[in-house]
């Protein structure tokens, strides 16, 4: 089975190991061992193979870091449209381009849990929080959809009561440009929230550039009412704004979707093929029994239990499992860790060993 601690071991080795070297190299500093030590100093730093906590943790840090980036460029961005066509509302009481300045204002609001998701999330594990602090963008998620429906209500409370006692629109010109600012605006965060998002394997943050996208085409459809206002139709705006609030409803569903698919533990299951693909092929391997993937925030953790060699030792048992980690922290996008257990393969006439734990079983 996989040491938990083979990591702290293997890093000390090398010290120990980098030291003895050292002292080697202080008492022969010929021209040939001199160039020597470079080119395995250099070998050292390039052969990018290495799976330690340590360097783990350093591209960890990293995408964190480039969440939380993207994040506050899109909330400056929002929040300058959102302004923008607050203004344009309160001069020509347009109940649809309210509506779409609301969702407008929840978007860039989603950015701040978001953020300090990202910054629980790059908190080390504790003997209480074992796994770490990932899972508090599942917590962002859930504030996400609560934040979304809470838009949805607003937008068609508006649009009911302007549909019940109807108003003119001013400055029709005003808001076809601030409906416009909208769409431009959101359409920029999308993209900007959705490359980042896949980049560091950010599922919330991908999910949020989607809801900006479709805060853009509601933006647009500001643009019909806009245009029934001129030709005189004094019903289009609360109807664009209904038809606003369909569209909030539609982001909301899908959003609800995948937070619960996360609170779930769901993974794509191409994921799963992938990964019992590459642990078949690993030298020693001759079966892969249970395997389990989950998402902590946007980093992956694996569970794997793989059948060997009735009759290897216990080195050669982890040699295996610690070949199949590496294989799995090369083959699976965004995975973290794995903890591989290995199970001897059964001889004829053996008892199961784990009979034992059958009464453990779940009902």
């Amino acid at each position: 089975m996989s040491d938990p601690h083979r990591h702290h071991h293997a890093h000390h080795h090398r010290d120990h190991h980098d030291r003895s070297q050292d002292a080697h190299a202080h008492r022969d500093r010929s021209p040939a061992a001199r160039w020597r030590r470079f080119a395995h100093l250099l070998a050292h730093r390039l052969t990018p193979h290495s799976h330690e906590s340590a360097d783990k943790l350093d591209p960890a840090l990293e995408a964190s870091a480039r969440g939380l980036r993207a994040l506050w460029v899109s909330l400056a961005v929002l929040g300058a449209t959102a302004l923008a066509q607050a203004a344009v509302v309160v001069a020509s009481g347009s109940v649809a381009l309210l509506g779409d300045t609301v969702h407008n204002t929840a978007d860039a609001l989603t950015a701040v849990p978001l953020a300090i998701a990202f910054v629980l999330g790059r908190r080390a594990a504790t003997r209480r929080f074992t796994y770490g602090y990932g899972r508090a963008e599942d917590l962002a998620g859930i504030v996400i959809v609560l934040t979304i429906a809470a838009s949805a209500v607003f937008a068609a409370w508006t649009a009911v009561d302007r549909l019940l006692d109807p108003r003119p629109v001013a400055h029709v010109p005003a808001v076809a440009v601030a409906a416009l600012a909208g769409f431009a605006g959101n359409e920029w965060v999308a993209r900007h929230r959705i490359r980042v998002g896949r980049e560091i394997g950010s599922a919330a943050l991908v999910a949020d550039g989607l809801h900006a996208r479709t805060d853009g085409y509601t933006s647009l459809a500001v643009l019909l009412g806009a245009g029934g206002a001129a030709l005189g139709w004094r019903l289009a705006d609360p109807v664009v704004g209904l038809a606003i609030t369909a569209a909030i409803v539609l982001v909301l569903r899908d959003a609800a979707r995948e937070v619960f698919r996360r609170l779930m533990d769901a993974v794509d299951p191409a994921l799963v093929d992938r990964a019992e693909r590459v642990l078949g092929e690993v030298p020693g391997v001759r079966g892969v029994g249970e395997l389990r993937l989950r998402w902590i925030g946007h980093r992956l953790r694996a569970e794997v239990a793989l059948v060997v060699d009735g009759e290897a030792t216990v080195r050669e048992a982890h040699r295996i499992a610690v070949a199949a980690e590496h294989a799995l922290l090369h083959a699976v996008p965004r995975l973290s860790a794995a903890l591989v257990h290995a199970d001897p393969a059964p001889c004829p006439g053996e008892a199961d060993p784990h009979l034992a734990l059958a009464h453990h079983a779940p009902a």
